[in-house]
């Protein structure tokens, strides 16, 4: 992984915290996302990690990995960390949605500092999310510390991904003018995959749609992609982007019941 000194800082800094404050009880810490997939970039990706516990992890320990991670969190650039905890049973064999123990990102942080004790107690549940997270844990993703990958991931069913990717994605009618550069990448590689099921990050997917979608959306996918390559002077036809995510849903949903 070709990833920036800060970045392999923080990704040490994270395991050593799980090591130190989970133990005996940790068996594993995984990288996903853009720093496994390899297309990181300080200035708009974050860090995404699931560790995974042999049994549920107390209270105490909820709170000092939490200390922990938002320590770490404030110290990253980006969009900061997102991660969470789960069981080793949640891994294997996979149901959707998946439980999770513990959970973070910063849009979570101001909630943690305002009442911990109400955000330790409450943060845990299920989470869709997890089916897409594990899939490319198993394709793509980087053991930290622990058990191998295939050793500690069952296979995710095609249709729980497949769900899981769609239900990032299927309000982009209303959300993409908020959220352009992320909704049209993403939107790009949820249907890369139900067309060729190849499992493919932000810029793969922004460079498979310029060479399969038609030229009328190039302009939106090439500014997307300079946004996400770290560029600061990137404007959107807003416009065009509510008809790329209009065209594209389309798309998306037919293959969905062709498949369904």
């Amino acid at each position: 992984m070709a990833l920036p000194d800060v970045a392999r800082r923080l990704i040490d800094g994270f395991t050593a915290a799980a090591r130190d404050v989970l133990g005996q009880t940790l068996v594993g810490v995984y990288l996903h996302g853009s720093a496994a997939m390899g297309c990181y970039n300080s200035a708009v990706s974050d860090l995404d990690f699931i560790v995974v516990v042999d049994s549920p992890v107390t209270d105490a320990q909820r709170r000092a990995f939490m200390d922990a991670v938002v320590e770490l969190d404030s110290q990253t650039p980006g969009k900061g960390i997102e991660m969470s905890v789960v069981t080793r049973s949640a891994c294997a064999p996979f149901v959707h949605p998946a439980a999770f123990e513990l959970h973070f990102s910063r849009m979570h942080a101001a909630w943690y500092a305002r009442d911990p004790e109400d955000y330790i107690a409450k943060m845990r549940g299920t989470d869709a999310d997890l089916a897409a997270h594990y899939t490319v844990i198993r394709g793509r993703g980087a053991c930290l510390f622990g058990a191998a990958i295939g050793d500690m991931f069952a296979p995710v069913p095609e249709r729980d991904y497949v769900d899981s990717i769609w239900d990032d994605v299927c309000g982009a009618m209303d959300e993409i003018a908020g959220n352009t550069m992320y909704l049209t990448l993403n939107l790009a590689r949820v249907l890369s995959y139900l067309e060729d099921g190849v499992v493919r990050s932000k810029r793969e997917g922004g460079a498979w749609a310029l060479g399969r979608l038609p030229e009328e959306y190039h302009p939106l996918v090439e500014a997307a992609l300079n946004a996400y390559g770290g560029a600061e002077d990137v404007t959107y036809d807003l416009d065009l982007a509510r008809r790329y995510a209009a065209y594209m849903l389309g798309q998306i949903q037919a293959l969905r019941d062709v498949g369904a």
